[in-house]
């Protein structure tokens, strides 16, 4: 799965920036978009970087970007 990064302008013209939706396609990210927002225009749309989930998790990794330390 890919998370995608949208910039979207709404029907009643309200700009929408950073809008993140998970998909495996950009497809089907497009088609999540419209199901929360209808006859919205898409202005961008990008590829967002994920963090590896082991960083998210790690405990001593979290510590030591608490406490300043790096390895």
């Amino acid at each position: 799965m890919q998370k995608f990064g949208f910039r979207i302008r709404t029907q009643t013209g309200l700009a929408v920036e950073n809008l993140a939706i998970q998909a495996e396609s950009q497809e089907l990210a497009e088609f999540k978009l419209r199901k929360m927002y209808h006859h919205a225009t898409v202005l961008e749309c990008r590829v967002l970087d994920d963090l590896p989930r082991s960083d998210a998790t790690d405990l001593e990794g979290a510590i030591s970007l608490i406490i300043g330390k790096s390895e």
